[in-house]
């Protein structure tokens, strides 16, 4: 399913780094398997796919889509298609007609016709309810809403984008196009948009087709056993690993530094009981109570993006190959308070819930169990996603002579495209108790890749000046961590650039502030601007966070010295030619290692 999707895609987000997750249900909804793909998409799946089920009845031929939050979606941008997968009840060799040679030709006609607007046919009789159910969920460069990229900061859900319940996008096989025109008047980039949501319905067919033939393989009944099978070994293996930590409460806190709108720190606390071990004991608790309320800032999160972090962390603890299923979280029981900042309720902004207030999570999580797990923890990672995104008009054909020329040829007019660009930037891996951090890497609830130069500057209207590792950034201690990306831009038309980060020195933003001061010059400047992200007094946007993962490093020249965290506030900026920065600053925490 994977494969197909990111074969398919439209967008360099899906196609080049991968912003997609595929992953394959029970008829109640628990996961069976899953892609090796984003974490904090996997984990808060199973919601989606749950709330689909109670409110829609999904028929042969239907494929369900949404993206609210508050159903078990992640952010906005986050769409997911769920499918059912109905097997046939199993004839015999001897009863099943012979094809003959003209229906043996068309149905290889038919597997070579395109899949994209119905389901193939499949066996003429079906069991009342589906057997297993088939997802795809992948982040869209543009939902709509007040900024291009869907990522910016809002104060309530309804300014973050097009927020879509569960509905059939597909039905008996056809897709509705009066609902896909509808979503696709309300983004920036509709035929970006078309072209990766129909690439998801392509992984639903590709993961329908094979679970049929399983079924035809094995026979539907032992493939439902083996189902069963994962699900009982993965609560076993985690109720082994389980066992092996010492009984006791374990407690961790830590603070995003503001939400963007009000200048105070939002808590994260997490407490986490191991019980004594008994032939009946109850099973672990992960209470997040005494985490901050809601707040009015983007960076809430909603219990699926708690439950996630949960999953993450703990299947990251077995030793073992263990399959990820739904039984890893059978022994472990989530306490996520309705109305906090780790279980926030409508009308919340959550779109940095999804990427950054889940980094933390993933933090405090593991700084809670190191006393337990002292030779498996490792430090704190860069603990952003750093997601940038870039909109404006693509006016790239206006400016060249050969398409002004083929234009004028064929009497046409050319005209400026809109363009939509989302990427998370990486940043260096913690360093764990016998090894070094890895640099330039994706960690934690981001399993996503860097859009390659060549894929970035064909696609938008941009130009890769720089892209290196940032030397010695990761942080000094008895073994080094992950060195950061120094990602350096130049934009060759009129954007509106939106930086969500957090974990960020102060000597950085102001740093980066000063770099984007020239964009207030007077009118008669070139409209090429050049947008650095790495200064030359201090760190990168998704370097500097890594630095807190041993200890903090001395002041570089001409570097500010650190603040209190309550002194660090987002700040914004608005500057000429619609250019927009939004930055986030939050502490980190610092384990020891060394």
């Amino acid at each position: 399913m994977g494969a197909a999707l990111r074969r398919t895609a439209f967008s360099p987000n899906i196609k080049e780094r991968r912003d997609y997750s595929c992953a394959l249900f029970d008829a109640a909804a628990q996961t069976l398997a899953m892609g090796d793909h984003m974490p904090v998409h996997l984990g808060s799946m199973p919601m989606s796919v749950r709330a689909a089920i109670a409110e829609l009845t999904l028929a042969p031929g239907d494929i369900a889509m949404l993206n609210d939050p508050f159903r078990g979606g992640t952010h906005l941008p986050d769409i997911t298609v769920v499918a059912p997968v109905f097997i046939a009840p199993a004839r015999s060799e001897a009863t099943a007609p012979a094809r003959s040679e003209a229906t043996a030709a068309r149905a290889k006609s038919l597997a070579t016709t395109t899949r994209l607007d119905r389901i193939p046919p499949t066996q003429p009789r079906h069991p009342a309810a589906p057997s297993f159910f088939v997802a795809a969920r992948a982040h869209h460069a543009d939902v709509g809403g007040t900024y291009a990229g869907s990522m910016g900061p809002c104060r309530e859900i309804y300014q973050e984008g097009f927020r879509i319940p569960p509905v059939k996008i597909v039905r008996g096989g056809h897709l509705d196009r009066d609902l896909l025109a509808l979503l696709l008047n309300n983004v920036r980039t509709p035929q970006e948009r078309e072209g990766d949501l129909r690439a998801q319905l392509a992984a639903c067919h590709t993961g329908i087709t094979r679970l049929q033939q399983l079924c035809r393989r094995y026979g539907f009944p032992r493939v439902q056993r083996a189902g069963h099978a994962l699900l009982d070994y993965s609560e076993q293996m985690m109720r082994a690993f389980l066992a092996t930590i010492p009984p006791g409460t374990y407690a961790a806190e830590d603070f995003l530094d503001d939400d963007g709108v009000r200048d105070a720190p939002v808590r994260i606390a997490v407490r986490i009981t191991f019980p004594r071990k008994s032939s009946n004991a109850p099973p672990i608790v992960v209470d997040f109570t005494g985490s901050s309320p809601q707040v009015a800032g983007s960076v809430n999160a909603v219990e699926a993006i708690t439950y996630s972090a949960c999953f993450y962390v703990f299947r990251c603890l077995l030793r073992d190959d263990v399959p990820a299923t739904a039984g890893l979280m059978r022994p472990i029981q989530l306490i996520a308070p309705a109305g906090t900042v780790v279980n926030a309720l409508p009308p919340a902004a959550v779109a940095g819930g999804n990427v950054e207030t889940s980094q933390r999570i993933v933090d405090v999580l593991l700084r809670a169990l190191a006393p337990a797990l002292p030779d498996r923890i490792p430090a704190a990672s860069s603990g952003t996603m750093n997601n940038l995104t870039i909109g404006g008009m693509d006016d790239r054909n206006l400016k060249s002579p050969l398409s002004q020329s083929i234009a004028n040829s064929a009497g046409g007019t050319l005209l400026s495209v809109p363009f939509a660009y989302y990427e998370t930037i990486a940043g260096g891996s913690g360093a764990g108790p016998a090894h070094d951090g890895v640099s330039g890497v994706h960690t934690h609830m981001t399993n996503s890749l860097n859009t390659p130069a060549e894929a970035l500057e064909y696609s938008c209207p941009f130009r890769v000046t720089k892209y290196a590792l940032r030397s010695g950034s990761g942080g000094h201690g008895k073994h080094r961590g992950g060195d950061g990306i120094v990602r350096e831009l130049e934009l060759l038309t009129d954007a509106t650039v939106t930086l969500l980060a957090t974990a960020v020195r102060p000597a950085l933003m102001d740093s980066l502030v000063a770099a984007l001061e020239h964009l207030a010059a007077p009118p008669s400047f070139a409209p090429t601007v050049r947008l650095k992200f790495c200064p030359a007094n201090a760190a990168c946007i998704c370097s500097a966070a890594n630095e807190f993962a041993s200890k903090p490093p001395a002041a570089a020249a001409g570097d500010r010295p650190a603040q209190k965290p309550e002194s660090r506030n987002r700040r914004r900026y608005s500057r000429e030619r619609s250019i927009r920065t939004v930055f986030g600053l939050c502490p980190r925490f610092a384990p020891q290692l060394g």
